[in-house]
């Protein structure tokens, strides 16, 4: 019996059903039914996984990126992990690299990197260092639940406005609510955006897609409530699923647009490394009668492959299906008239101070001359 059998139902709450290899596991194994009664029944009746949270202490924790289809140049990231669940994320396969399973355990087995503020105070205080926007949890949402608890986003956004350096959020959690006081000071200098990522406005759909996630009409509420504050919000249409989630891209935008959202952009599911099996997985589930004609439009937009990460090509697709989304989206966009978001402003960066270091533990006293007589 094993957890990284085919998955024979959805888990409640989970966005993945089973825990899938990583790519750089050595061995893998495989539930086989001897015929004394199915393991996959005995699996299905096991408690549902609850979710862990490690803490860690960080090296270092500014990422940096020269993507050239990406708008950031550097990012921070308080957590490994994202309760969330969305299916689909594209972040999932960066847990094969701490030996777990970019299904469940992306989900459940979390890290909470709790010198994050401290860490990067230290980093922004080093001399040649020089101020550009940071993406403020961009490859896990840095609202996931557990920052309810662990309040390690609040912290570094309050190092943030402390030091006047400019921050930017995509999330899909209405819990960044709770920072609207940061936010709005921030806000009147210039020093931040956000983005809400909008899947689809279907409330049964988000929840098998992106089981604990913050629900559309929530999302939306809290980019009223930031847009009514002064806080610069946009939407990202993300990602957009062929056959699942498309028809929804015009009403999205009119929603977002109604609710304070100034700016907008869109990105294509994406299926890096093990997200591809996992991705079906999930089709063979819910949506067994249409999955072949998803993975096949999939495919026309990546080239014949089921993902193509040519820089250009990897966020909006290529051929006729990915151009129809993008004149749809290009005439909405303008219909609605979407602009940009008001550049961000880090002329005003005053560095902090850096933090003491701990200080080394004393080296040993030597070795007795007299302990070697025995």
């Amino acid at each position: 019996m094993d957890d990284a059998r085919k998955a024979q139902a959805p888990i409640k709450g989970r966005g993945a059903a089973s825990r899938i290899a990583g790519r750089f596991e050595k061995s893998t194994t495989h539930g086989v039914d001897d015929g004394w009664g199915s393991v996959y029944e005995e699996l299905a009746d096991a408690p549902r996984p609850r979710t862990q949270v490690t803490e860690e202490r960080a090296r270092s924790i500014i990422s940096r990126n020269d993507s050239p289809d990406i708008g950031f140049s550097q990012s921070v990231n308080p957590y490994r992990g994202c309760e969330h669940g969305c299916v689909y994320c594209f972040a999932r396969p960066s847990h094969a690299y701490l030996d777990l399973s970019p299904g469940l355990d992306f989900e459940t087995r979390l890290y909470a990197k709790t010198n994050t503020a401290e860490q990067l105070r230290r980093e922004l205080s080093r001399p040649g260092y020089v101020p550009s926007t940071i993406a403020l949890g961009i490859n896990t949402d840095a609202y996931q639940p557990i920052e309810r608890d662990h309040r390690i986003t609040r912290d570094t956004l309050e190092l943030l406005a402390q030091c006047r350096h400019p921050v930017s959020f995509v999330t899909k959690s209405a819990l960044i609510e709770r920072d609207l006081d940061v936010l709005v000071r921030m806000a009147g200098q210039r020093l931040v955006n956000v983005y809400f990522s909008v899947t689809t406005l279907d409330n049964r759909l988000s929840g098998r897609m992106e089981p604990r996630a913050a629900a559309p009409h929530a999302r939306l509420r809290a980019m009223r409530a930031l847009a009514d504050a002064g806080v610069p919000v946009g939407v990202l249409v993300a990602p957009v699923v062929p056959m699942i989630t498309d028809a929804e891209l015009e009403h999205i935008l009119e929603a977002a647009h109604a609710h304070g959202a100034r700016s907008a952009s869109y990105v294509l599911l994406r299926l890096p490394h093990e997200l591809k099996d996992l991705w079906r997985e999930w089709l063979q589930l819910h949506y067994p009668e249409r999955a072949a004609h998803v993975m096949s439009l999939v495919q026309q937009m990546r080239g014949g492959r089921d993902y193509d990460s040519t820089f250009g090509k990897r966020m909006r697709g290529e051929g006729p299906f990915a151009q129809l989304i993008a004149q749809r989206f290009a005439k909405a966009h303008a219909r609605l008239g979407f602009g940009r978001l008001p550049p961000l402003d880090a002329s005003a960066f005053v560095a902090p101070d850096a933090p003491p270091r701990a200080p080394k533990p004393p080296k040993a006293a030597p070795p007795s001359p007299q302990g070697q007589l025995f």
